[in-house]
């Protein structure tokens, strides 16, 4: 355990209450629940709590100047009003569900450049006190790996990928960010782009995707090369050839980009 002590908001220094919130053991994936505790210590005097607010948030690449860098994604609920007596402590449990376009920050294990974060907020005494922020590890689903895999397996490999807070023009959304993963082709293959951008819009059936020449240097959708879009269910992984649908889906953007 690593215990922080709580600086207030606004300044006027620390509280008299250290925190330490663990996020439960192993990975979590999109549409799972999020479980884990906050655990509170009371320092040199008895400490009144008037509750926890846990925020999860992804940090995005802002579309517009000004925009902010952190998107919340949901607000994982606590129970905490009590009072801690000098020198005791208490662990207050949470569960959340995560919404099924999370987005996630490892693809079979290997980290892709997605930060998530979990804040912890506590009122306390009429004063609100924040912590750190903990970082937070969400796997990509069984169709993420499946339809990833497929695609490196013509030579496309997941360099990066780039949170931001735009959704794709007509796509029903529920969270306001969209999570894009840059490929690169390492087989150099004649007329085929060097770099793809594909974009998951995921919810409980399966997923929106959505493939197009990359252009990292654009940020609004709409100024970036077309893009070809395909659905797949969850269910589709082990019963449909990804692989086969990559070649396909490669082919074509091919020739939007070249008009």
């Amino acid at each position: 355990m690593v215990f922080k002590r709580l600086r207030r908001i606004g300044g006027g220094g620390t509280v008299p209450l250290e925190v330490d919130t663990q996020v439960a053991a192993g990975f979590v994936r999109p549409g799972e629940v999020l479980q884990g505790e906050v655990l509170l210590r009371a320092l040199d005097r008895e400490v009144d709590l008037g509750g926890v607010e846990l925020e999860l948030f992804a940090k995005v690449t802002p579309s517009y100047e000004g925009a902010g860098t952190t998107e919340t994604i949901c607000w994982p609920s606590t129970s905490a009003y009590f009072k801690l007596a000098k020198g005791e402590e208490r662990r207050v449990p949470f569960e959340h569900r995560l919404p099924w376009d999370t987005p996630v920050t490892e693809v079979s294990g290997q980290a892709v450049g997605a930060v998530l974060g979990l804040s912890t907020k506590v009122q306390i005494e009429d004063a609100e006190a924040v912590s750190d922020n903990d970082l937070v590890h969400v796997a990509a689903l069984p169709l993420h790996e499946a339809v990833l895999d497929a695609f490196a397996a013509e030579g496309y490999l997941c360099d990066a990928c780039d949170v931001t807070d735009e959704r794709i023009p007509t796509v029903e959304y529920g969270l306001y960010l969209t999570q894009t993963f840059l490929l690169a082709d390492r087989l150099g293959t004649a007329g085929r782009p060097p770099q793809l951008e594909l974009s998951f819009v995921t919810n409980r059936v399966g997923c929106e995707i959505y493939l197009r020449r990359a252009a990292p240097a654009q940020d609004d959708w709409e100024d970036k090369p077309p893009a070809a879009s395909w659905v797949a269910a969850h269910h589709d992984v082990g019963s449909v050839d990804f692989g086969a649908e990559a070649q396909t889906w490669i082919d074509l953007v091919s020739k939007l980009s070249t008009g």
